[in-house]
C-alpha cells in the first residue's frame, strides 16, 4: 500500500454492528486492521468506515474467520473501500511497523525534495535573468507549467509546456479571482480541469500580478515550494520600484542565499536606522514563506528571511519605531541600529528572542546600555571587559550572559539556549573556574554583567 494512502494505523478487534455513529477512534485517512470479531452487518460497518474517512480495511483471517466474508468483500466493492486480506501468522503490529516505515521514508523524501527546490529557486533568483530563471526552476521542480500573469490573465513570463486552451482559460480565471478590488481578495486559488491541477498565488507589491501553476498532480510539499517562489517573485517582479527598493530587494535575495548581514548592510544604507527582529511561531515549527511574509507586512517590512535551520524568522524593519507584539509569534527585537551594525543587532535580537521564549513573553526588546552603565567611559570600560572575559570562549560567555540576564535561573536559561539544564550548570561552573571567582557573589555578578553589556 502506498504510504500516501493511509496516514495512520488503527486496530479494531471489535467493530460491532450496532453502533449508530461512525468510528469514534478514527480521524480520517487510517488503514483500519480488524479481525472481524462480532461482525454482524458488513454493509453498515463498511458504510460507517467510509463515513469516518478510513483509507482502507485490513481484515485478518483466523482465528475468528477462516476467510474474508463474501458479504464484506461485496460491501467494500460497493462503497469503494480498499480491502486487504491479512493472512494467518501476520501480526497487525508488523503491518503497522511497515506502514509507518513507508510513511517516514515518504516524509523524508518530500522534505529533501522541498529543500532542494528551495535551494534551486534561491540560486535562480541571483541570476542576471531572475524571473525567467525562477519560473523555469519552478516548472522543473513541480513538473508542470509556471507563469507570471497580470490581473487579466495575460502571461508576462512563462516556463514549461504550453497548456491546453481550456487550462489556459481556467488559469486566467483564477488570476482574476486574485485581482485586487474593493472586496478582500484571497491570497491563492485552486481548480482542476481535465486532470490538470491548477493553482494561482497573488504576488505582493500592489501590482496585481499572480503566479499560476498547472501540474499533472499535487504533492504535499508543492505549496511550500510555490510559496518560496511567490516571495522571490514578489520582490523581483515589481517593475516600478525605485533604486532604494531595488537595492533592498537585492539584499533580501542575498539573505535568502545565506549572505552575512554585514555583507548586505551597504545595500540597506540610506534612510536607517534599522531594527532587527527575530521571531518564532508560538506553537513551534517552521514558518512557511507566506506566513513569514505576513509577519513582515504586519511589522512594516518586506525584508523577511524565513530560510532558517533553527526555525527562526528574521525581519529587518526600517526606522526606529516601536515594535508591537504579533498574535501567534514570539519576538525578540534589537535596539535601532545603523546599517553597518546589523550583525551585532542581529545577535542582540536573537538573544532577546531566547529571553522571550524563556520567560514566555510575546516580545522582548534588547534595550541599549543606559543608566549607570552608560556613564562608564566607553574605551576603558571595553578594555576592562575584554580583559575580564578573556578566559571565556564565546559559548561560555553567551551562557553566562543569558544566565545573569535571567537572574540565575537554570531552567529558563536552558530554554533560552535550547540546551539541557545540566549543560547550563556545567558551563556556569566552568565559567567560575576559568574566571577564578565566586559567581554567587552579587558584586561579582554585577561586574560581569556590566562587562558583558559592553560587547
Amino acid at each position: 500500500m502506498s504510504p500516501h494512502t493511509a496516514r495512520a494505523i488503527a486496530v479494531n478487534g471489535v467493530p460491532g454492528g450496532t453502533s449508530t455513529s461512525g468510528s469514534p477512534y478514527l480521524l480520517g485517512g487510517e488503514l483500519l486492521l480488524s479481525a472481524g470479531v462480532l461482525l454482524t452487518d458488513p454493509d453498515t460497518y463498511v458504510a460507517r468506515l467510509v463515513e469516518a474517512g478510513a483509507a482502507a480495511l485490513g481484515f485478518g483471517v483466523r482465528p475468528v474467520h477462516e476467510a474474508v466474508p463474501p458479504a464484506l468483500v461485496a460491501a467494500c466493492d460497493r462503497y469503494g473501500l480498499p480491502l486487504v486480506e491479512v493472512p494467518p501468522g501476520t501480526p497487525f503490529t508488523a503491518i503497522a511497523r511497515a506502514v509507518w516505515g513507508l510513511m517516514a521514508a515518504a516524509r523524508h523524501r518530500e522534505l529533501r525534495r522541498v529543500t532542494r527546490a528551495q535551494q534551486a529557486l534561491a540560486s535562480a533568483a541571483a541570476r542576471p535573468d531572475p524571473i525567467p530563471a525562477v519560473l523555469h526552476q519552478l516548472a522543473v521542480r513541480l513538473s508542470g507549467r509556471a507563469a507570471l500573469v497580470t490581473a487579466e490573465g495575460e502571461e508576462l513570463h512563462a516556463a514549461g509546456s504550453p497548456p491546453a486552451p481550456d487550462v489556459r482559460a481556467a488559469l486566467a480565471r483564477l488570476a482574476r479571482v486574485l485581482a485586487p478590488s474593493a472586496r478582500p481578495a484571497p491570497a491563492s486559488a485552486t481548480d482542476t480541469v481535465g486532470g490538470a491541477q491548477l493553482s494561482a498565488y497573488a504576488l505582493g507589491g500592489g501590482q496585481g500580478l499572480a503566479l499560476t501553476l498547472a501540474t499533472g498532480h499535487r504533492e504535499a510539499g508543492d505549496h511550500t515550494v510555490a510559496g518560496i517562489a511567490v516571495v522571490l517573485l514578489s520582490l523581483l517582479a515589481a517593475p516600478h520600484q525605485g533604486a532604494d527598493a531595488a537595492a533592498r530587494s537585492a539584499a533580501l535575495v542575498r539573505l535568502l542565499l545565506g549572505a552575512d548581514p554585514a555583507d548586505v548592510a551597504p545595500l540597506l544604507a540610506g534612510d536607517g536606522p534599522w531594527t532587527v527582529v527575530h521571531a518564532r511561531r508560538s506553537g513551534g515549527g517552521a514558518a512557511d514563506p507566506l506566513t513569514a511574509g505576513a509577519l513582515g507586512a504586519a511589522l512594516g517590512s518586506a525584508l523577511v528571511d524565513a530560510d532558517r535551520g533553527d526555525e527562526a524568522v528574521r525581519v529587518l524593519v526600517p526606522g526606529a519605531g516601536r515594535i508591537a507584539p504579533q498574535p501567534g509569534w514570539t519576538l525578540g527585537a534589537s535596539a535601532p541600529a545603523p546599517a553597518d551594525a546589523l550583525a551585532a543587532a542581529g545577535t542582540r535580537a536573537a538573544r532577546a528572542l531566547g529571553r522571550a521564549e524563556a520567560t514566555r513573553t510575546p516580545l522582548v526588546v534588547d534595550a541599549p546600555v543606559s543608566g549607570l552603565a552608560a556613564l562608564l567611559p566607553p574605551g576603558p570600560a571595553a578594555d576592562r571587559a575584554r580583559e575580564l572575559l578573556a578566559p571565556l570562549t564565546e559559548p561560555l560567555a553567551e551562557t553566562l550572559r543569558c544566565w545573569l540576564s535571567l537572574h540565575g535561573s537554570w531552567d529558563r536559561t536552558a530554554v533560552a539556549l535550547s540546551v539541557h539544564r545540566n549543560t547550563v550548570r556545567q558551563r556556569i561552573a566552568r565559567c567560575g573556574v576559568l574566571l577564578g571567582t565566586d559567581l554567587d557573589d552579587m558584586d561579582v555578578r554585577t561586574e560581569l554583567w556590566l562587562a558583558l553589556r559592553q560587547e
